[in-house]
């Protein structure tokens, strides 16, 4: 078990990982990143013991967390260059934070995986936020029979963890919706749909009036949200993080752009409202 030698609480990410290329590109939005993971390490040092990470990539019957010693990189996609399959990430993962998780989680069961590993939604962000890939890594899967309320409850049960020297990052989208992507400029930031643009606004101001009860009211959601969010994997882990959170805490929104007109690579800082400058 993790103990706690500090009353020092960590902050909770939502990072927007847009395309599996942020991994290998230099752009606006990985450049921030690394200027976070900077951040973090000059402000929290070694309090940072592990990161507990949920991906938008890893679904399951059923909850689970990841509990090898060392998990691999897993590249799941399809049609991209070579030199991405090529990315390692080997940060060394926590049997040990596993079973804390497992404990925290208590009546609700969690399986301990032993297969899956870091999937693209993890190491995409954490290659340039912890490039040494030297704290440990453990990932926390989506319960595809879980609805939002029942999401954000786990996630609240999580939260102790900050305090104990884990940093909580859900990787996902706010707004995903490949389907209507404009294919001829996919990574171009600017003019969005109209509602992927109003659900990307819409969903800013719950987060910054902390208006838990809208984030997980899911009969509530309007139509521009379900077009951002056609299917719910990318939008979950956002209220894993909000979760975590607490929802008064101060906040920071960075790469707060919408790429291709449908995919959004906003990000949040939950715990501080100037952690760090973005390009």
């Amino acid at each position: 078990m993790i103990q706690k030698d500090s009353a020092m609480k960590l902050p909770v990410l939502f990072l927007g990982h847009g395309s599996p290329m942020n991994a290998v590109r230099d752009t606006p939005y990985s450049r921030n990143w690394r200027r976070l993971g900077q951040a973090l390490r000059q402000r929290y040092g070694g309090e940072i013991r592990a990161v507990l990470a949920v991906s938008a990539h890893w679904c399951t019957d059923g909850t689970a967390v990841t509990a090898m010693p060392k998990p691999r990189t897993i590249h799941d996609f399809g049609g991209f260059p070579q030199e991405l399959f090529d990315v390692r990430y080997p940060a060394p993962g926590s049997p040990e934070l596993a079973a804390e998780i497992r404990s925290l989680l208590g009546g609700h069961a969690v399986a301990a995986d032993f297969g899956w590993g870091l999937d693209h939604g993890t190491w995409g962000v954490l290659c340039h936020v912890f490039p040494e890939a030297d704290i440990p890594v453990v990932q926390l899967s989506l319960n595809v029979n879980l609805d939002a309320p029942a999401h954000f409850a786990l996630a609240r049960r999580l939260a102790p963890l900050r305090e104990q020297g884990v940093l909580i990052v859900g990787s996902g989208d706010i707004v995903h919706n490949l389907r209507l992507m404009d294919r001829r400029a996919p990574d171009e930031a600017g003019s969005a749909y109209e509602w992927a643009e109003s659900a990307r606004s819409l969903v800013n101001g719950w987060l910054e009036n902390g208006d838990t009860q809208a984030l997980t009211d899911e009969a509530a959601y309007p139509p521009a949200l379900h077009l951002a969010a056609p299917t719910p994997e990318h939008w979950w882990p956002l209220l894993y993080a909000a979760g975590a959170a607490g929802a008064d805490e101060p906040l920071q929104i960075f790469n707060d752009d919408i790429v291709g007109k449908s995919l959004s690579m906003t990000s949040v800082v939950f715990g501080h409202d100037a952690l760090f400058e973005a390009v």
